[in-house]
């Protein structure tokens, strides 16, 4: 026998073969692509998210004040702080008012105007903050002015805990309506319909604003009162609901 010709048509054969089974590899994987992409169109769930905002006029407001004082000491400027609080702090409390301290600070005082800086003195610092309803805020702040208050530092309108708890309920109800209309829309352009809820994930509410925009007016005379005209406060809440396809 010829075993130089014989060595060709062995490689011949041999490379047939693993042509063969290569094919049928190759086969076998389209398969199981086509089976795969026909399980994923296999939608039973929809899955939507929604939002919703309410709105009411405040019933509380937050109102800080703040006395300050610079003296030639820091001993000075306490003690002319501490004494003019005290009459703040007894005011507000007579007129009915629970006060807190929020912030006290006692800090030396700097001239920069030159090349070295020189102290010139101490301020002292002490902030009370009450509530009070939002039509009664114009005569505490002028209340607290006329008592020592050497600042008003803020004067916020916002809800009391058990109104924000309502409109929040008000909102995520909305909110979950918003949700299921969302999903049937989506659901209506696959020719399907909305079932029950699986799941649902509820977002953190939000409070906004504590109004910050605040319009208020104190005339120049000394006979006149300070007013003010607060926004709304809205409540806004979202959730996150997966239904069943039908």
């Amino acid at each position: 026998m010829n075993r130089t010709k014989t060595l060709p048509a062995l490689l011949v054969a041999a490379m047939l073969v693993f042509a063969g089974c290569a094919g049928t590899t190759g086969s076998t994987a389209a398969n199981a692509a086509g089976a795969t992409g026909a399980n994923a169109s296999d939608v039973n769930t929809v899955t939507a998210d929604g939002t919703a905002t309410v709105s009411a006029s405040p019933d509380l407001a937050e109102i800080t004040v703040a006395v300050e004082a610079t003296a030639d000491n820091a001993s000075a400027a306490r003690s002319q702080v501490a004494a003019d609080v005290e009459r703040l702090r007894e005011a507000l409390t007579d007129a009915g008012y629970e006060v807190r301290t929020v912030d006290f600070r006692l800090s030396p005082e700097y001239d920069h105007s030159r090349d070295t800086r020189e102290l010139v003195g101490y301020r002292a610092y002490h902030a009370l903050a009450f509530e009070t309803s939002p039509d009664a805020a114009g005569s505490a702040v002028d209340l607290a002015v006329d008592n020592g208050a050497t600042a008003v530092q803020n004067v916020r309108f916002t809800l009391s805990d058990e109104r924000r708890a309502e409109l929040r309920e008000e909102a995520l109800a909305a909110a979950v309506g918003d949700a299921r209309g969302t999903a049937e829309t989506a659901a209506g352009a696959a020719d399907r319909s909305v079932g029950t809820e699986l799941s649902m994930r509820v977002g953190s509410a939000g409070v906004s604003p504590y109004d910050s925009r605040v319009v208020y007016e104190t005339a120049a005379d000394a006979g006149a009162s300070t007013s003010f005209e607060p926004g709304p406060v809205t409540v806004s809440a979202s959730v996150t609901v997966t239904y069943e396809l039908e």
